[in-house]
């Protein structure tokens, strides 16, 4: 049961370094944990932090997601990116993103079916031609590339055995039976 508890802890952490490691970014991509094989929506969300508007957004999906469909986006074009085997490798979008503003551009994938860590590359091109490509793998760089956890998160369920649960029992009650004792009325002493 211990051991449960620690690997329980231990998810736990990597999702939050995880959750960490995308407040930096500019270039993220929700949600940062899924589960393997879910049919997830994504939202890759773009800031413009530049004096200059955003006009082109490109994105790198992750080998063994299987990206099927994207959202319209109001004021934005987008071309889809193939390999010869016609997968969905990338995406670019070209539009118009003024200062101090942000996109989000949305698309539905199917995840890999093993826990792994996918990776989104990012590039944002500016209107005077400045390119921020967000990919470092370091979560400390002004750069990083966001990330997002596949993994089966969710609690597991803990088996409790009959001893153990009337054990408990019995000493709930032996507790109340206690409690009812110390708050029980005291006779009233009339000696003089």
């Amino acid at each position: 049961m211990v051991g449960r508890i620690w690997i329980t802890v231990g998810r736990l952490m990597v999702v939050l370094l995880f959750i960490a490691s995308t407040v930096g970014a500019r270039a993220v991509v929700f949600p940062t944990t899924s589960m393997p094989g879910a049919y997830e929506k994504y939202t890759l969300r773009v800031m413009n932090e530049r004096a200059v508007p955003t006009l082109r957004v490109e994105i790198h999906f992750p080998v063994g997601l299987r990206v099927v469909s994207f959202g319209d986006v109001p004021s934005w074009k987008i071309q889809i990116l193939t390999d010869t085997t016609s997968r969905i490798t990338g995406a670019v979008w070209t539009g118009v993103l003024p200062i101090d503003r942000f996109v989000e551009f949305p698309f539905l994938a199917v995840n890999p079916k093993d826990s792994t860590s996918l990776t989104w590359p990012t590039i944002q091109t500016y209107a005077n031609g400045e390119r921020v490509e967000w990919t470092s793998p370091d979560t400390a760089s002004k750069t990083p590339v966001a990330t997002t956890l596949i993994a089966d998160t969710t609690p597991k369920t803990i088996k409790v055995s009959r001893t153990s649960l009337y054990i408990s029992l019995a000493a709930l009650l032996f507790a109340l039976t206690a409690l009812g004792v110390a708050l029980r009325p005291r006779g009233v002493d009339v000696s003089p």
